[in-house]
């Protein structure tokens, strides 16, 4: 009784503070971005910890390296939940390449702007392309980047085949791809069906077991890769190997 008690004030006062910082984010998402772009992205990370804590989900990081991570990388992860649009920036730096579609969302599309996320309409070539260039330009000035190479958030089963933007990149800037496994406890609670947004968030939060687990895996440079194809090839097998490891 008194830990349901707890349980029930912890997300009470999760979303308090949810609501707080989603208005401060959202007011000072007008503010010129030279004025806030230093430390923007900051708050922005905090708030996705926030809204990760607001849902009640138990993100567990699994760190499945040698040694330290390097500073600028190519950050990908499949894509089974809408849960990853802010279990990722809560826990990585990186800017992330989301579907257009995502800028136009409700007050999040917004906020998501401001802390610098980059779009693409993944039907067009030239907007493939432009983002392409954009991600580049980002590792260059030494900041990381995040690609799901599924194309999108597919279902909990891993969607082949992978496209080759991400490794492409690799290629082209010397930056390793970063390879996360995502994977929910609750895997039909948490997985993507194209329900509207709102509808998903309440199934994961009225879900049983919202454990939730990320697992970085050693980074992979782009060295004796020959071409996109090869890259793209052997990172993908990688995940169908943690698929069975990991999704029973």
């Amino acid at each position: 009784m008194i830990l349901s008690i707890f349980k029930i004030s912890w997300l009470a006062l999760a979303w308090l503070d949810l609501i707080f910082l989603t208005t401060l984010l959202y007011a000072l998402s007008f503010l010129p971005n030279k004025k806030t772009k230093i430390w923007y992205s900051h708050l922005f990370q905090y708030w996705c910890k926030i809204f990760v804590r607001g849902l009640g989900i138990d993100l567990k990081l699994h760190q499945h390296y040698l040694g330290t991570l390097p500073k600028t990388y190519i950050l990908i992860g499949n894509h089974p939940s809408a849960a990853e649009d802010v279990c990722m920036p809560a826990l990585f730096k990186a800017k992330f390449l989301a579907k257009i579609e995502v800028k136009d969302w409700w007050i999040v599309g917004r906020i998501g702007k401001a802390a610098g996320t980059l779009y693409v309409k993944r039907e067009e070539k030239s907007s493939r392309q432009e983002a392409s260039d954009m991600l580049i330009n980002t590792l260059k000035s030494g900041h990381p980047v995040g690609i799901y190479p599924e194309g999108g958030c597919k279902g909990r089963r891993i969607f082949t085949p992978f496209r080759y933007g991400a490794f492409e990149i690799s290629l082209k800037t010397g930056v390793p791809i970063l390879p996360v496994f995502i994977y929910y406890e609750a895997q039909e609670d948490f997985e993507w069906h194209n329900q509207h947004l709102l509808q998903k968030l309440w199934m994961i939060v009225c879900s049983r077991n919202r454990t939730a687990h990320y697992i970085i895996f050693d980074p992979i440079y782009p060295e004796g890769f020959q071409s996109k194809e090869a890259f793209c090839t052997h990172v993908q097998n990688l995940y169908l190997k943690w698929q069975e490891k990991y999704l029973i």
